[in-house]
């Protein structure tokens, strides 16, 4: 759900990490995009990059790059581009086009402007900054208190007010999970950081259990 830069606010300076400004969406949807000719294909040194058809013949496929370099390859590298209001979008389940070269390019373009969380589904992905960012400050914990999922940008203190909203009304224990090893010890920190200013108390036979 896009919020104005009026609501953002609340973010305070961890407003620009954590959504895209009005100005860029709405320069996004304004910008030209032909759906038929724009695609992701395959690259020799760079997995996929961007670039336009140019011809198709014969179960082969010719793409011009981005980069002014010509490609011909077969069908099944040459991938659907999604329209420019898609991108760096905050929840890639929601795309319309969901392929392995639309995904990488949405983290990476979200990285590039340092907005590291990113909903895929019921999943959360973080990709690590290796520097510290403003997105955990104390009004950042106060705009994710009692927001639903769909109700705030992607990030580690919606998925633990959500945990903790479990617990609270629907009375049952709660597990976050994950996937990588290097990251996870500064996660499971960021989701307790939030428990404890958000939660005055737990009922005493339910558990958050992160793993």
């Amino acid at each position: 759900m896009a919020s104005s830069d009026a609501e953002m606010a609340v973010f305070g300076e961890a407003a620009p990490y954590l959504r895209k400004s009005e100005k860029e969406r709405i320069e996004a949807q304004n910008k030209p995009f032909d759906a038929k000719s724009s695609v992701f294909v395959a690259h020799p040194k760079e997995s996929f990059v961007k670039g336009t058809i140019q011809s198709r013949e014969s179960g082969k496929v010719t793409v011009k790059t981005e980069a002014g370099e010509t490609l011909t390859v077969k069908e099944d590298q040459v991938f659907s581009m999604n329209p420019p209001k898609y991108d760096k979008i905050e929840d890639m389940a929601m795309m319309t086009h969901l392929h392995e070269p639309a995904v990488l390019y949405n983290l990476k373009e979200r990285y590039a402007a340092w907005m590291i969380y990113t909903y895929s589904g019921l999943f959360c992905v973080t990709v690590n900054p290796y520097k510290w960012l403003p997105v955990y400050n104390p009004e950042v914990v106060l705009a994710y208190r009692g927001k639903k999922r769909q109700e705030a940008p992607p990030h580690i203190f919606s998925i633990s007010d959500n945990a903790y909203q479990s617990l609270d009304f629907l009375e049952k224990d709660h597990r976050a999970i994950s996937y990588c090893a290097i990251w996870k010890a500064k996660l499971n920190l960021f989701f307790l950081f939030y428990c404890f200013q958000t939660c005055s108390s737990l009922p005493p036979t339910l558990t958050i259990s992160i793993s």
